[in-house]
């Protein structure tokens, strides 16, 4: 099938389309906050361009000292001396390398989420049953939490969102793309409802994987995030799957 063969990324990060942003106080049209945006997005990737590429063996030194950092304290409390203290990497080098602290982690962000697609894929390879595929990506996604605390403290509690919207790394069309080769399977085979759309799967996905962690955080971490599966797919496979109630037709 067509979505085995591409790279499923299971990023916890929707893409939406900002309606409208405030700055200062001052409402920006759309037009604008987008424009802007895509500026900022597109010097932000020339810089990186520009830069060399990381040694292996710093970055084995400063990514765990980066996640520890932030997963163990607000944004704004975590500065580059923190980051050489606890890395022993000098402010020096790492901006030989990164323009910012902000740069730094959510290049670190983009490719640890980056590694949930990777086992997804090899997870799903040979999967037929749709609400198997979905159950997998589901489980793919909180186990590499479950390993990774400090990923999923940093990107769902840590970093403010209209920070990480103005870097490149927050948008993940790979996952749009992903949802809609999942939903196109599924219809082929049908198991999905003919009037939900990629969107809609996806928008369930995120809603469903933030609340877990979310709640998993604000409890203290006491159990495995994979564990809490069995809770809410049953539901959320009842509201996609093709033997449940049609939703209302569209007009859009």
């Amino acid at each position: 099938m067509s979505v085995l063969s591409r790279r499923a990324v299971a990023c916890c990060r929707p893409c939406r389309r900002l309606q409208s942003k405030r700055e200062g106080g001052i409402a920006l049209p759309p037009s604008l906050f987008q424009a802007g945006r895509r500026m900022t997005i597109e010097k932000t990737a020339s810089n990186a361009a520009e830069r060399p590429s990381l040694p292996a063996k710093v970055k084995e030194r400063l990514y765990p000292a980066v996640l520890d950092l932030f997963s163990q304290n607000d944004f704004h409390q975590v500065n580059l001396r923190e980051i050489y203290r606890r890395s022993g990497i000098s402010p020096s080098t790492i901006y030989k390398y990164f323009p910012s602290k902000e740069a730094l982690l959510f290049a670190i962000l983009d490719e640890k989420i980056t590694e949930v697609g990777r086992l997804a894929e090899i997870h799903i390879k040979g999967i037929e049953s749709t609400r198997e595929i979905l159950r997998k990506i589901f489980w793919v996604t909180l186990d590499f939490y479950d390993q990774n605390p400090g990923v999923a403290i940093t990107a769902f509690i840590t970093v403010p969102m209209r920070t990480w919207m103005r870097e490149q790394s927050y948008i993940r069309e790979d996952a749009t793309k992903m949802f809609e080769e999942v939903c196109e399977h599924g219809r082929k085979r049908g198991e999905i409802d003919p009037s939900i759309r990629p969107r809609d799967v996806m928008d369930l996905y995120f809603m469903f994987c933030y609340r877990q962690i979310h709640m998993w955080f604000f409890q203290g971490m006491k159990w495995k995030l994979s564990d809490t599966l069995p809770t809410f797919y049953p539901m959320f496979w009842k509201i996609v799957s093709a033997e449940g109630a049609p939703l209302p037709g569209r007009t859009d």
